[in-house]
């Protein structure tokens, strides 16, 4: 938290290279929520492009009362909601995370853990959106339910229960898919 103080702090006062360590610092996380949020990586991009360059126009009134982290989480939640807000209609196309191949994983574990994380990925956007909002916050962003309260404007028991309903959620599209892929109906006894 103190280094995040003295970077701001570095950065308010003109250095582009403060805003070089703050963007490699956070890159990956806020990445990681955009995608979990909006669905796809280049959108996801174009927010956190959106993000830093309001930070840059901004940099003279920004008043940090929390962490830098959660600062720039809830700008990129914003503005993947301001983002989703501008289209009538959408349309996710998921792609699951573009890290780089684990080599200890057998080639065969490596396209099991693909599939499954295109499954979920599917899955998740199916999902209302204030509800995966709250999932992704929590399980991508590594939030506290005090903290996805406050990011989002909600109250700590909102967050707990549409978390709730959010992983029900996901857990019976998931089952539901199973079913289908193994080829046994709702209504058929073995």
């Amino acid at each position: 938290m103190f280094e995040d103080r003295h970077l701001l702090k570095r950065f308010k006062s003109g250095s582009r290279d403060a805003l070089c360590e703050i963007y490699q610092k956070y890159e990956n996380y806020l990445l990681s929520l955009a995608v979990g949020l909006l669905g796809d990586t280049n959108s996801a991009e174009d927010v956190m492009h959106d993000v830093f360059c309001k930070l840059i126009h901004s940099k003279d009134s920004i008043k940090l009362h929390g962490s830098l982290k959660g600062y720039l989480g809830t700008c990129v939640v914003n503005r993947a909601r301001d983002g989703l807000r501008q289209r009538k209609r959408l349309q996710f196309h998921l792609e699951p995370d573009d890290s780089p191949a684990d080599d200890t994983i057998a080639p065969d574990h490596s396209v099991i853990r693909t599939e499954e994380t295109r499954r979920l990925c599917l899955a998740l956007v199916q999902v209302p959106y204030d509800q995966r909002e709250v999932i992704v916050l929590r399980l991508k962003g590594d939030m506290k339910y005090r903290q996805i309260a406050t990011c989002l404007g909600i109250s700590i028991n909102t967050a707990k229960s549409r978390y709730r309903y959010g992983l029900n959620k996901l857990r019976s599209i998931l089952l539901s898919k199973d079913d289908l892929e193994s080829g046994v109906s709702k209504n058929e006894t073995i």
